[in-house]
């Protein structure tokens, strides 16, 4: 049951632009779009942000295979794969590319400085080297943030709130995630404080996550942390059923690992910068330099819980959780 609406706000200047948007129709040449991410193309999730980027699209005018072309490329978590994609679509010459994420964004920045991209779930892009700073980007590059730096402690503090025995904790994320290091020390910075001890688990495929968590699961008194990124993403499934068959409680950053079935998750709902990107794609058609505009970070995250998988784990959530929960599945 949903307790309350989450609304991302994307700062005056960018809300009061679909006001705008509306008394000046697109018209002229068919624009070009590129979209690179790192799911695959049948997987719900990405369908849903893709939708969700389609119908703002077409809410400012823009309609595929009317007045613009959309090219999609679908890494599938693979990173030979990821870098051919990026190449191949700075050969089409788009008048702008779509990413999803750090590891997505790299290879494309190394193929073009000058067409514009709009980002979204990059994680600290001024210390990753993709802008100068958040509210002057400069160069080609902007986009929208998926979470504050110090999310990394926060997801620790969720998992002690839904599990509070808790006195060891796995981080579970890609052994390439330029967000890792990030997490990281934002959840040893809170982990003290808590009675937690860290370890991280650093994963390529689907045979190490399943190995991390086997060997993780000999700990008593466990939990995950899962920070979301192409190989967490593509594996969710496994990471999620991994951690119900050792009865491990586990955070997740977005609310698609909950519906899958994990325990719990806070963070942003990830449709929601898709439609902030297609208004930002529309800004750089109508002639506005990705450079001028300001990288949005998120100002309000959604707390879901999935009562389903607690019980099946043999865990109850306190009430004051469940009170605070925007979202609870039963």
């Amino acid at each position: 049951m949903t307790r309350r609406a989450f609304i991302t706000l994307l700062g005056g200047a960018a809300a009061a632009w679909p006001l705008a948007a509306r008394a000046q129709q697109p018209g002229g040449r068919m624009r070009r779009i590129g979209v690179l991410t790192g799911f695959s193309e049948d997987d719900r999730e990405a369908q849903r942000r893709v939708t969700a980027f389609l119908g703002r699209l077409r809410e400012l005018g823009w309609t595929d295979g009317r007045n613009v072309r959309i090219d999609y490329r679908w890494g599938a978590g693979d990173a030979s794969r990821i870098r051919a994609y990026a190449a191949e679509l700075v050969r089409l010459a788009p008048d702008v590319i779509l990413v999803n994420s750090s590891s997505v964004l790299r290879p494309l920045q190394r193929e073009s400085s000058s067409i514009p991209i709009v980002f979204v779930q990059v994680n600290d892009p001024v210390a990753s080297g993709f802008v100068t700073s958040l509210a002057h980007p400069g160069g080609n590059i902007t986009g929208f943030t998926p979470a504050e730096t110090s999310m990394g402690g926060k997801l620790l503090e969720v998992l002690k709130e839904i599990a509070p025995g808790t006195n060891v904790a796995a981080i579970i994320l890609s052994s390439t995630s330029p967000g890792g290091a990030a997490t990281w020390r934002a959840a040893e910075a809170v982990a003290p404080a808590l009675g937690v001890r860290l370890t991280m688990s650093q994963v390529r495929d689907g045979a190490e996550i399943e190995r991390a968590v086997q060997d993780f699961a000999q700990h008593s008194n466990g939990g995950l942390v899962v920070q979301a990124d192409p190989v967490t993403n593509l594996h969710r499934k496994l990471i999620i059923s991994l951690a119900v068959q050792h009865r491990l409680p586990a955070v997740y950053s977005y609310r698609y690992f909950v519906t899958d079935g994990g325990l719990i998750s806070y963070g942003i709902d990830p449709a929601d910068p898709y439609r902030q990107a297609a208004s930002y794609i529309h800004r750089i058609f109508m002639g506005e330099k990705p450079g001028d505009l300001p990288v949005q970070q998120p100002t309000k995250f959604e707390l879901m819980i999935n009562l389903k998988t607690a019980k099946t784990i043999g865990l109850t959530v306190p009430p004051m959780l469940l009170g605070r929960a925007d979202e609870v599945l039963e």
